[in-house]
């Protein structure tokens, strides 16, 4: 019996800690991350190179994210969607936090740089520092354009992969970049939108908060034209093929619909099946340039 109360603590204490890594959108960084691995490459990318790179970027955005945890939890528990995270509910202190934070954050650099290449740990500390201080710290209680600033440190992670594979940084890496900088303003504020009241009440200065849904679903409106432009790029500059192209035109022409109505009749479920689909289309999306990398010919 004491062995299963200890076995059933421990895992509620590990599920406790991974949960402050945020798991669903550190695993969307690292699958962005690993497809910028491959597309690096006419081949394959050498298994210990993917694992130690894979590991060492999950590892370094899982303690930005708890550090943005660390950092935002009185705002947390004062938010509907945040106040169960383990910080507000007391279930983990700010110094286990912390220690948590820097153990994982420095595993992963050690392994970027000693199995990777150091451009690549200089590059994922950057943009650890860019999301955990320059972002969460500076920017997020700042100004309603937070996440469009913020949103290059989200940015990052293709770039991560290519620079762990070539140790460079290509114009190909740089079009990767864009299409996630533009996804992420129509991405966060189709969830701002149906969450305005919990951000109001966190006092945090998100569009729709400081300027109304409007002119938020207006912005959300342009911000997709321009990511449509940006996503198509890869095709024009030669990087990718038609299977991309009939992809990237198709995921587009989507969130342009989702768009456009979210900007003429606006509901909450819309905003939701929105936000719920940006999600999806950056998978989808980066898939149909891997699967286009290795089928087209």
């Amino acid at each position: 019996m004491a062995m299963q109360l200890a076995y059933s603590f421990t895992v509620l204490r590990l599920r406790q800690f991974l949960s402050l890594t945020k798991p669903r959108v550190v695993s969307l960084i690292v699958f962005c991350a690993v497809i910028g691995m491959f597309l690096a490459t006419p081949g394959m990318v050498p298994p210990k190179l993917l694992l130690a790179a894979t590991v060492g970027i999950w590892l370094v955005a899982g303690a930005a994210a708890a550090v943005n945890c660390l950092v935002e939890w009185k705002i947390d528990a004062v938010m509907m969607r945040t106040r169960a995270r383990p910080l507000p509910s007391g279930e983990i202190s700010s110094a286990q936090t912390l220690a948590f934070a820097g153990a994982i954050g420095v595993a992963g650099l050690w392994i970027l740089y000693t199995l990777v290449n150091p451009l690549t740990m200089w590059l994922t500390l950057g943009t650890f520092i860019g999301y955990a201080v320059i972002y969460t710290v500076l920017l997020k209680p700042m100004t309603p354009q937070n996440i469009v600033i913020g949103g290059a440190s989200g940015a990052m992670p293709p770039v991560l992969g290519w620079a762990a594979v070539t140790g460079d940084i290509a114009a190909e890496a740089l079009l990767l970049f864009l299409i996630i900088f533009a996804w992420t303003p129509p991405h966060f504020w189709a969830l701002a939108l149906y969450r305005t009241e919990d951000f109001a009440k966190a006092g945090l200065p998100m569009l729709p908060v400081t300027h109304g849904h409007r002119f938020t679903r207006l912005y959300i409106l342009l911000y997709t034209l321009i990511l449509f432009a940006s996503a198509l790029l890869p095709f024009a500059y030669g990087m990718s093929g038609w299977i991309y192209l009939v992809a990237a035109l198709g995921l587009n022409g989507m969130f342009l619909a989702y768009a456009v109505r979210l900007y003429a009749r606006y509901s909450d479920a819309l905003a939701r099946r929105t936000f719920r689909y940006s999600i999806a289309y950056l998978a989808l999306l980066f898939a149909a340039l891997l699967l286009d990398h290795y089928l087209s010919v």
